[in-house]
């Protein structure tokens, strides 16, 4: 392996062991610059302490403007609208305003009462597909489910649901810069069309109750609402699809534990969802800061206006905040893991995430109790830098019916 402490890390190496590499980048160097696959350079925080740190300090800012001097600020124009209008690109004040504003819309009560919803898609996904032969669960079951969940939270039409899976995969994949731009373009374009035809003929989904939404006499603009829009299918799509395909491949090399959940309860199946979200991390690596001022991290110093990245993947596998972490451990106290992240950027969609896990890992265990690999694993990762997920995950959903054949 690479010397990590000046090396690259991004290699094939991290794609076949991400957390491997990441432990080895922690011990040998927790707070270095590092290249980044599509070019450029950012500073990764790998130490849990640091990576808490970081998320909460407003040192570390979302828009590189603030990073600058102030009399240079107004000379550079920020990220272009509706990306530069996304909460998560965003710091206080105008953080706060569309934080605020969102919130009122994306209730818990929202949340909840798409439980029914959750479990007719994942029904229906897994209705349609065969039980003796392997089945590429990422692509049949993983990604179509949260995928609509989000189409219908937003009052998407069902027709549109692949090609928004597929603008979500180009933005996540290291799919080049052209590629990343016209996907970019495209989910913009039709986001913004809906908006406009939400306002003419307004229903109960999401979009139509942020253009409700006020606060104060203050509203969200159509660039804001798309912001949201995108924002909740790239994030939100594809931290569940990885999280359902982490608890899989979980039980596939382990059929006890599979058969443990099973026969759990719902609390016992909530507390393995929250060890998989920390032991599988679904985002490795928490969209980018910039270091407002030079900043001590780990007898590092990260100076000013340098990109900084971290690593939840690597914080939530640290030995100094959390035993054997490389082990998925039943029962484990998950408090504090940082899958969702920490601080003002906490993941707005953190409960729709863990109610569509346990609704689709419910609903393929008590239909499948008997699934097996249906290759050999490990299986191919994909190459993002952002998230943790498999390419394919193919499984046998009835392995009694192989095993009889």
């Amino acid at each position: 392996m690479t010397d990590l402490a000046t090396g690259p890390v991004f290699t094939d190496d991290y794609w076949r062991a991400p957390f491997a590499v990441l432990g080895e980048v922690r011990e040998q160097a927790p707070v270095r610059e590092v290249d980044l696959p599509d070019g450029g350079t950012t500073w990764l925080v790998t130490r849990y302490a640091d990576a808490r740190a970081v998320m909460a300090d407003p040192r570390f800012v979302k828009d590189f403007r603030n990073s600058l001097p102030e009399d240079q600020r107004a000379s550079f124009a920020g990220i272009p609208s509706p990306g530069g209008d996304m909460m998560l690109l965003n710091d206080p004040p105008v953080h706060t305003r569309l934080r605020k504003l969102v919130v009122k819309a994306f209730t818990v009560r929202r949340v909840a009462a798409l439980r029914p919803g959750i479990e007719a898609i994942a029904t229906s996904l897994l209705t349609g597909l065969p039980g003796d032969a392997p089945v590429d669960l990422v692509e049949a079951y993983a990604v179509p489910l949260p995928t609509a969940v989000i189409c219908e939270l937003l009052g998407v039409p069902v027709e549109d649901q692949d090609a928004f899976g597929a603008w979500s995969r180009t933005l996540i994949d290291d799919s080049g810069e052209a590629a990343s731009m016209q996907a970019n373009a495209s989910l913009a374009a039709y986001l913004a069309e809906l908006v406009e035809r939400k306002r003419t003929e307004p229903d109960e989904a999401l979009i139509s109750a942020l253009i409700e939404v006020s606060e104060e006499g203050e509203q969200l603009s159509t660039s804001e609402i798309v912001a949201m829009g995108m924002l909740l299918l790239i994030a939100g799509h594809e931290t569940t699809a990885t999280l359902i395909t982490t608890a899989v491949e979980a039980m596939l090399r382990d059929p006890g534990l599979r058969d443990r959940l099973a026969a759990a309860d719902a609390d016992e199946l909530k507390a393995a969802i929250e060890e998989f979200l920390r032991w599988g991390s679904p985002i490795a690596q928490a969209p980018l800061r910039f270091a407002a001022e030079d900043v001590e991290l780990s007898g590092v110093t990260v100076p000013r206006g340098a990109m900084v990245m971290v690593s939840l993947a690597a914080a939530n596998h640290d030995p100094a905040r959390f035993e054997r972490p490389d082990d998925y451990i039943e029962g484990r106290d998950t408090t504090g893991h940082l899958a969702f992240g920490h601080g003002l950027h906490f993941c707005l969609g953190a409960s729709l995430a863990r109610l569509e896990a346990e609704v689709a890992l419910r609903t393929l265990l008590d239909r499948f109790p008997a699934f097996t690999a249906g290759t050999d694993l490990p299986v191919d990762r994909r190459r993002s830098v952002l998230v943790n997920a498999w390419a394919r995950l193919p499984v046998v959903l009835d392995g009694h019916a192989t095993a009889s054949a």
